[in-house]
């Protein structure tokens, strides 16, 4: 079988399962709880608390203008692909998981938590199938399309802030819209935590007048490496040392102590990364 065709039935199986782990999510969890949590499902399942009808069928429904927009404003490959997802989430919901899983009917807070965390890990199966579910991925996209300086995370904010907004008039209630914070709090966590993995770190640059010495007790020391660079101060116009370094979030005490110790009047500049690749840390894979 060629590469091409692996990462293609690859892709449908992290779509056919994540899908699958969604419907479970939705279906057990979150809609017993009277939760929207954002997004074209949380406008279904508030149409559902008032309709009866099913939660599924609903979500396509309300993906349906979403799609079409996504079709004139972002791209047709976009549209198609989205489309397919929705298709298959909206199948298995009603048709495969609500038949056959029982509804959690105890505790709200749980309910969200738990909803969360499943719903989380089907939509990151479903983003490493190189899809996306719609809904507010859509509004965000077009939104930040039309206003360039707005990021894809603040505009998906907005959209799922008003959807939680409309929960608490539809379920009567505050708690709804306040369980539904939490719920899609615990998604977007464990959506990060299964893509980007448990190697996130900080990338740390260091202007030193020693920065071999500093290499060497990272060496030693946190048994990692680094890279040496040469600079030139702008304003003392005398040569410098820049080193580079990343680590995990667990050493970087660690590395703060060692540069203090070295070079008290080292320059540092810190950034969290969230994924690393490469030696001592997890391999490049596709």
């Amino acid at each position: 079988m060629s590469a091409a065709r692996q990462e293609k039935v690859r892709n449908i199986v992290c779509l056919l399962a994540g899908s699958f782990v969604y419907s479970v999510g939705t279906h057990c969890f979150v809609v017993p709880a009277n939760i929207a949590p954002g997004g074209a499902s949380g406008l279904a399942l508030m149409v559902n608390f008032v309709t009866g009808l099913p939660v599924g069928v609903l979500t396509m429904v309300v993906n349906v203008p979403l799609l079409i927009l996504a079709w004139i404003y972002l791209s047709r490959k976009f549209a198609v692909s989205t489309a397919m997802t929705c298709i298959a989430c909206s199948v298995i919901l009603d048709f495969v998981v609500a038949p056959v899983f029982p509804m959690y009917t105890g505790d709200r807070l749980l309910s969200s938590l738990f909803g969360g965390v499943i719903v989380g890990a089907g939509m990151a199966l479903i983003f490493m199938s190189g899809s996306t579910t719609g809904g507010s991925d859509i509004l965000g996209y077009i939104l930040q399309k039309k206003k360039p300086h707005l990021s894809i995370g603040r505009a998906l904010i907005i959209v799922d802030g008003v959807v939680l907004a409309l929960s608490i008039f539809v379920f009567q209630n505050v708690e709804s819209g306040l369980l539904g914070m939490i719920s899609l709090y615990a998604c977007t966590s464990v959506i990060d935590a299964v893509l980007y993995g448990n190697d996130a770190g900080s990338m740390v640059t260091i202007v030193s007048r020693y920065p071999q010495r500093i290499a060497d007790r990272i060496i030693q020391d946190l048994e990692r490496s680094a890279t040496v660079m040469n600079g030139r101060g702008a304003y003392s116009r005398k040569d410098t040392g820049i080193l580079l370094c990343t680590v995990r979030r667990s050493q970087f005490g660690r590395l703060k102590q060692i540069i203090r110790e070295t070079d008290s009047s080292a320059f540092v500049m810190v950034t969290e990364t969230t994924e690393v690749f490469g030696e001592g840390f997890k391999e490049i894979v596709s």
